[in-house]
């Protein structure tokens, strides 16, 4: 964190809402492709994102450590996408695993990215979680434990599960494809 960002956060917490504002337009990108990337609807993260942020206004004046607003507020937002899964359980998606400004690679079809988009939406909103916060954030596994508030242990388990399914559902794809492909023939 630079001074920059310190002062707005210290400036913040004082009640400054220009400079929550501008706290808040730092980290807005990477929460909202990361709540949609969990959450898989755009309408649905840019609702975690609001709740996230409503709850960082109101319990700013508590953060202990202001060096850590950017895991703080990954938090919040991670139980923001969990709270919006909740109310709204839905399967209807509008994005794609590449919200993020990840580097597209060449090779990469667009076949390819739809069956990894479908496994990927097959998967519980924990576990989509897990592998947005490991693979799409490159967090560490403390960092991971700390966002999703569960104990270390707990989050190697749901990384390693999330990432069980996400394989068994792109093997399940590639099954059926090959069935569909024999049946064709």
């Amino acid at each position: 964190m630079d001074s920059a960002e310190r002062a707005l956060v210290e400036r913040a917490r004082a009640g400054d809402r220009e400079a929550f504002n501008a706290l808040a337009a730092i980290h807005l990108d990477r929460m909202y492709a990361t709540a949609t990337l969990v959450l898989h609807d755009r309408a649905l993260a840019e609702d975690a994102v609001q709740e996230a942020l409503i709850r960082a206004w109101r319990d700013l004046p508590a953060l202990r450590d202001p060096t850590r607003v950017g895991a703080w507020l990954r938090r919040l937002l991670v139980r923001a996408c969990y709270d919006e899964s909740r109310r709204r359980r839905r399967s209807v998606s509008s994005t794609s695993l590449h919200a993020l400004d990840v580097a597209e690679d060449p090779s990469s079809t667009m076949l390819e990215r739809d069956v990894l988009d479908r496994a990927f939406r097959r998967l519980t909103v924990e576990h989509r979680t897990s592998i947005v916060l490991r693979h799409f954030l490159d967090l560490t596994v403390p960092d991971i434990a700390d966002a999703m508030r569960v104990p270390l242990g707990t989050a190697k388990s749901r990384i390693h599960h999330a990432e069980r399914a996400l394989r068994a559902a792109l093997e399940a794809d590639e099954r059926l494809a090959a069935d569909a492909r024999g049946n064709a023939s």
